[in-house]
């Protein structure tokens, strides 16, 4: 029998999942980052290998690859993520199935998967709810530019190749519109929290 509760938290680019991601841990939830285990991803040589064969080996500066160069030429269209997700999605996976052994076999029973990327990556059969969080467009260019200091166009152009607000609705257990105050967005998770 399970003895474990498995959260996906996914959701828009520049939606504030960070924010909701802290109200879960100030809850005694554990977080397993997918922007961390792509970190570690990228290092492994195998996926160094297929990712400078598919976009560039000029993308490798002093051994490691240039990861703003590659989100550059992996977030132009919708084919080049599918590429790139083809290559990190299953080194990803393997990370995330020992880091959650890993809190399990510690005993921690509220887990939560922060992974933008959830649905593409088929994560999200595993999970026992799911947490997308989206804001208004312009929200999300605004924090977009500030947060990764590129332009808007960049930022209209990874919006664009994700999955919209109504996927979202539609496929998770629980939506949540972050375009007001932190306190607001708590009031929304803390409801949520209470509910799962």
């Amino acid at each position: 029998m399970k003895k474990y509760k498995l959260i996906g938290l996914t959701g828009t680019t520049g939606s504030g999942k960070s924010q909701v991601r802290k109200i879960f841990e100030e809850n005694g939830y554990k977080v397993i980052d997918a922007d961390i285990l792509a970190r570690e991803a990228i290092k492994n040589d195998i996926v160094k290998g297929n990712i400078l064969a598919l976009f560039g080996v000029d993308l490798i500066e002093n051994n490691e690859i240039n990861r703003k160069e590659l989100a550059k030429r992996a977030f132009k269209d919708k084919n080049s993520v599918s590429t790139l997700n083809a290559v990190m999605h299953p080194y990803i996976t393997m990370l995330f199935i020992k880091e959650l052994k890993r809190l399990t076999d510690l005993g921690e029973r509220k887990i939560i998967f922060d992974a933008p990327q959830l649905f593409e990556a088929g994560m999200d059969i595993i999970c026992d709810e799911v947490v997308a969080v989206s804001a208004d467009e312009k929200i999300r260019i605004e924090r977009i530019t500030n947060r990764d200091k590129i332009s808007e166009e960049m930022a209209k152009q990874r919006i664009k190749i994700q999955f919209s607000d109504g996927f979202f609705k539609e496929n998770c257990d629980y939506y949540i519109e972050n375009n007001s105050s932190f306190e607001d967005l708590k009031a929304k998770v803390q409801e949520i929290i209470s509910e799962i």
